[in-house]
C-alpha cells in the first residue's frame, strides 16, 4: 500500500501525505519511552521515514503542525479509539487456512446483513462466529457485515467511520475479523463488506488539517464538502480508497464489498472512480477465486450492472425500489419515499421482479418530480440485490420498528415468499428470520458538542411527519447517543425458545430449502429480458420468468385483505400459502409458485 505503516526488512516504513505541512513528525512509543523523528519529505506532499527498532505492535502516530497528533489515517487497528495512537500490524502474523476457498458464484447467493455490535450478546467478531452454524442451517451462503472502520465511540451503526483501514477496537483486533472470514469460509460461507467511500465521519477525522486536498468544494454532498475524486491531486485521494478496497480483499480475504450510497461519490472524471476500483480490484484477484462487488445507488443507474464478454464490474445493487413496493402493500404506509409508490405498489413490484428497477427515468415525486434511474430490464435478475428489511428500511424509522412490528404477520410471510424465491439475489437483515422483537435503532456515541447536535438532528428530521409534530411527541423519539438505545437493538437469541418465534425461523427455512434445491440450480445463464408481468383484479400479481435451464417460473400473489379469482398455472407446485386453494380462488395475503420444465422435458 502506498499509504501507511509496512514491515520491511529494514524495519518499518511509516508514509503519511499530507501536502499541507511543511514538516512531519513521527512519534513512537516503545514501551514507557517515547521518541520523536523528523520524516523525510519525498515531495508530492509524501513524508517517510523507517524505524529500524519499530515492529509489530509498536504504537506511533504524527504530528502535523501546532502540536497535534494525529493516528495514521491507513491505520490497520487503532486500539484506544479514533483520537489515539495508531498500532503496527505484521499481516503475516495470522496464519490463513482457507487456501482451498474460491468463493461461490453470485446466484448461489443468500445474503445475511449483520451489524457486529447488536448481532451477539458480547458484539464482537467472536460473537458472530459462535453464531455460524445458525445461518448455514438457516440456509444463508453470505454474510454481509455492517461497515467495521473504526468509529469514534463505543457504539455506532459503522457509517461515521474516518479511520476506513483499521477495525473498530470495539469488535476485536484485525486478528480477530480475519478468524471470523476463516471459520465463515470453513462452512461455505461467503463474507462480504460494507465500505463507506462517500464521506468521513463528523468526529475523529484529521485530514481537512493537514490533506485537505481529499475535499472538494466544487461538489457537495449531505455530509458537505465531496471527497476529492476528480480534482487537483485526485490520485492520492483515489488510489486511498483503491487501496483500501485491495486492502479488505486481499489481506482479510473477503468475498466481496458494497459500496454505500455512491451517488454521493460526484466524479466528473474520463473514468469515474466505481470503474477504476471495479477493474483494478477484478484484475487484482486475476481469476483466482470469485469475488462480488455491489452497489447502493440511490439514482437507479444500470450502467454499471452490465454483463460483458470482458466480465461483470458489479455484480448487483441493492434494490430500494423492490422493499419499498413491498413495505407499502405490507403495511400501507405512504410518507416520506414510500409516497413514490403509494399509487400502484402491486405494479412497482411486478415491475421490479420482471425487470430490476421501478423507477428507469420516470419522475419522482418524492425528488420534486425529478427523473430518477436507467433502464433496467436488459439485466439479469441477478444484478439486484432484493430485500424486505435491512438496517436503514428498520433503523431509519423514529423507533427503529420492524416490519413484523407493523404488518400484519400474514401480509410479511407472503413479503418473504416472494422476495426469498424470486430469481433476484435475496438478502435478509439480522433476526429477521425469526421475526425478532428487538428493534434496531439509529445509535451512536460522540462527544462534546456534536453529541447534543446529532440528537436535536434525529428529532427534527422526524418533525415533518404529522405524527410527530408537537414536540412531546418528538421528545419521545430515542437518543441515538444513549446506551440503552444501542442496548435495546441488540438481538434477543433466548426469544427462539418461544413457540411464534421458532414457526418463523421454520418459515424461513423451508423457504431457502426450497430455493436452494429447486431454484439455485436453474438461474445460471438467465439473460435480461427474461420476465413479464401482469395485474390483475389490482392487488393480484402474475410474474413469469424463462431460467437459465429453460424452465418456466411463474408466480401468482394476492397483496390483499380480500379473496381473488385466479387460476394457478400449469407445473410443479413449489410452494403455496395456505391460503391458496386449488379452486382458482386466492385467498388474503396468499402466494404461489409453480415451475414447469423445458418443451422436452427435463435433462440431466
Amino acid at each position: 500500500m502506498p499509504y501507511g505503516a509496512r514491515i520491511t526488512e529494514r524495519g518499518v516504513r511509516f508514509r503519511l501525505w499530507a501536502p499541507g505541512c511543511g514538516r512531519v513528525t513521527l512519534w513512537i512509543n516503545a514501551g514507557q519511552d517515547e521518541q520523536a523523528f523528523s520524516m523525510d519529505s519525498c515531495g508530492g506532499g509524501w513524508f517517510e521515514f523507517i524505524a529500524s527498532h519499530a515492529g509489530a505492535g509498536t504504537r506511533y502516530c504524527f504530528e502535523v503542525g501546532g502540536g497535534l497528533r494525529v493516528p495514521d489515517p491507513a491505520s490497520r487497528f487503532n486500539p484506544d479509539d479514533v483520537h489515539g495512537a495508531s498500532e503496527v500490524i505484521d499481516p503475516a502474523d495470522f496464519e490463513w487456512r482457507d487456501a482451498a476457498w474460491r468463493g461461490r458464484p453470485w446466484e448461489e447467493a443468500v445474503i445475511y446483513e449483520l451489524h457486529i455490535g447488536t448481532f451477539s450478546p458480547g458484539g464482537t467478531f467472536a460473537g458472530v462466529m459462535e453464531r455460524l452454524d445458525h445461518l448455514a442451517e438457516l440456509g444463508v451462503t453470505a454474510l454481509e457485515l455492517m461497515p467495521v472502520a473504526d468509529f469514534p465511540g463505543t457504539r455506532n451503526w459503522g457509517y461515521d467511520g474516518v479511520l476506513p483501514y483499521a477495525p473498530d477496537s470495539r469488535y476485536g483486533r484485525p486478528e480477530d475479523l480475519k478468524a471470523l472470514i476463516q471459520a465463515a469460509h470453513a462452512k461455505g460461507l461467503m463474507v462480504l463488506l460494507d465500505v463507506v467511500y462517500n464521506h468521513f465521519g463528523p468526529e475523529g477525522n484529521y485530514l481537512h488539517v493537514y490533506a485537505k486536498e481529499f475535499f472538494t468544494e466544487r461538489h457537495h454532498t449531505p455530509w458537505g464538502a465531496a471527497i476529492n475524486f476528480d480534482g487537483a491531486h485526485s490520485r492520492y485521494v483515489r488510489e486511498f480508497f483503491i487501496h483500501n478496497a485491495l486492502y479488505w480483499l486481499h489481506e482479510y480475504h473477503f468475498d466481496g464489498l458494497r459500496l454505500d450510497a455512491v451517488h454521493a461519490i460526484v466524479d466528473d472524471s474520463e473514468l469515474h472512480v466505481l470503474a477504476e476500483l471495479a477493474e483494478r480490484a477484478h484484475a487484482s484477484i486475476d481469476g483466482k477465486r470469485q469475488v462480488h462487488l455491489i452497489l447502493e445507488n440511490d439514482a437507479n443507474v444500470a450502467r454499471y450492472l452490465g454483463r460483458h464478454a470482458s466480465g461483470v464490474q458489479y455484480a448487483a445493487q441493492w434494490n430500494d425500489d423492490m422493499h419499498h413496493a413491498l413495505h407499502v402493500l405490507a403495511t400501507g404506509e405512504a410518507d416520506g419515499y414510500y409516497m413514490d409508490y403509494a399509487d400502484e405498489p402491486i405494479r412497482h413490484l411486478g415491475r421490479c421482479l420482471a425487470e430490476g428497477f421501478a423507477y428507469q427515468g420516470e419522475a419522482s415525486a418524492y425528488r420534486g418530480h425529478a427523473q430518477r434511474g436507467e433502464a433496467s430490464a436488459h439485466l439479469p435478475p441477478q444484478a439486484f440485490v432484493s430485500f424486505l428489511q435491512c438496517h436503514d428500511q428498520v433503523g431509519n424509522r423514529a423507533f427503529g420498528e420492524r416490519i413484523a412490528h407493523i404488518a400484519p404477520a400474514a401480509a410479511v410471510r407472503a413479503g418473504a415468499a416472494v422476495y426469498l424465491l424470486a430469481p433476484s439475489i435475496p438478502m435478509l437483515f439480522m433476526g429477521e428470520e425469526f421475526a425478532a422483537q428487538s428493534p434496531f435503532r439509529f445509535f451512536c456515541d460522540f462527544s462534546g458538542e456534536l453529541r447534543a447536535a446529532v440528537t436535536q438532528g434525529r428529532r427534527r428530521e422526524f418533525a415533518r411527519f404529522a405524527r410527530f409534530a408537537d414536540a412531546a411527541m418528538q421528545a419521545a423519539i430515542p437518543d441515538p447517543n444513549e446506551i440503552q438505545t444501542f442496548l435495546a437493538s441488540k438481538l434477543d437469541w433466548d426469544s427462539l425458545a418461544d413457540g411464534t418465534q421458532a414457526d418463523w425461523l421454520a418459515y424461513y427455512r423451508n423457504l431457502l430449502k426450497l430455493r436452494r434445491e429447486i431454484i439455485v440450480p436453474r438461474l445460471r445463464g438467465m439473460g435480461g429480458y427474461s420476465a413479464k408481468f401482469e395485474v390483475f383484479a389490482s392487488v393480484g400479481l402474475r410474474v413469469e420468468w424463462h431460467l437459465g435451464d429453460r424452465s418456466t417460473l411463474r408466480l401468482l400473489a394476492n397483496f390483499s385483505v380480500e379473496k381473488v379469482h385466479a387460476a394457478v398455472s400449469a407445473g410443479q407446485t413449489v410452494f403455496a400459502s395456505s391460503a391458496a386453494t386449488a379452486q382458482g380462488v386466492l385467498g388474503p395475503w396468499s402466494v404461489v409458485w409453480t415451475l414447469e420444465p423445458p418443451a422436452g422435458g427435463w435433462h440431466e
